[in-house]
């Protein structure tokens, strides 16, 4: 039981605690992580996805189970989020769309893979990456279509839609998972010394965020809101996972498919949520807050999971 948050979880935030060190210390810039950042964020990352997309199995990877599992459960998560904001801490309804977003992104790729990859191995990830492949899209679009029904009150559905697909579209890691399902579904074979190339930037990928996400993180100081912060970090780290557990039980879903969507749903609120809150100029403390306490929090939440799924 301990063994699994040395051996597992430990390591992804170690790696964490060294960027965080590093820029605390001054070794690192800010504008040093924001590069690094921006490398595996927009550029590392889009390669890893396209490159598991491009060779997966879509028709053993895409249970239906599965998706309505994890999917239904972050829809009722951002419902939650949204009303609780507006009810419990009576946030304007721009702020309460914001809140709810940090409730219904979670950290699938930046924590998610690293650490169901060191729990189950590298083969158990396929999971993983059929959640990826909707997980943007998804919530981008209820995050985004949510927002703009709000600030037109329900007016200018052409321009809504205009805003949604230029958001999603826009967004390097739906290119990249894009241009992964069309290579998969063409048949077209990546040639050996590309295939090889990308095997050298997708290493990369994760050792780099998660630095980089360290580094990020010493920007941030968890000051005010804090009853609305821990009121996400709640809903991110207990209510996601748990309604993905009840769901997938009476789902059914194979044991590999429901490991990977519990600990999916069970990682803290993800760098998008900061992102989403700075495009509308919403809700930024709260969102950058949750971020950094909800992911610290995920070091013993995630080690609870994990426990509950040997």
């Amino acid at each position: 039981m301990f063994q699994s948050l040395i051996d597992v979880i430990l390591p992804v935030f170690l790696v964490i605690g060294a960027g965080y060190a590093a820029t605390r210390a001054g070794y690192f810039r800010t504008d040093h992580i924001d590069g690094l950042m921006r490398f595996t964020q927009s550029f590392a990352i889009p390669c890893l996805l396209f490159h598991a997309i491009a060779g997966l199995d879509l028709e053993a990877s895409f249970d239906p189970r599965l998706l309505a599992s994890f999917y239904t459960g972050a829809a009722l998560c951002f419902t939650a989020g949204l009303f609780g904001a507006r009810l419990i801490f009576d946030r304007d309804w721009e702020d309460c769309v914001a809140i709810g977003f940090c409730c219904l992104f979670s950290n699938s790729v930046l924590l998610g893979l690293p650490i169901t990859e060191r729990a189950y191995g590298a083969g158990n990830l396929t999971g993983n990456y059929a959640i990826i492949a909707f997980h943007s899209p998804f919530c981008y679009g209820v995050g985004i279509t949510m927002m703009e029904i709000i600030r037109n009150r329900g007016d200018g559905g052409r321009r809504m839609a205009r805003s949604v697909l230029t958001a999603m579209f826009k967004n390097a890691l739906i290119l990249g998972i894009a241009l992964g399902f069309v290579v998969n579904l063409s048949g077209l074979a990546v040639p050996l010394v590309v295939d090889e190339a990308l095997g050298l930037i997708t290493r990369a990928a994760l050792p780099g965020a998660l630095f980089a996400l360290g580094g990020v993180l010493v920007q941030y100081r968890p000051e005010g809101d804090l009853r609305t912060i821990l009121f996400v970090c709640c809903i991110s780290l207990i209510l996601h996972p748990t309604l993905v557990w009840l769901f997938g039980k009476a789902l059914s879903l194979p044991q590999d498919l429901f490991r990977s969507a519990v600990l999916n749903a069970s990682m803290a609120t993800g760098f998008n949520g900061y992102i989403f809150a700075s495009m509308y100029g919403r809700a930024k403390r709260v969102a950058a807050s949750s971020v950094l306490i909800a992911t610290g929090a995920s070091i013993l939440t995630v080690w609870v999971w994990l426990t509950m799924l040997e």
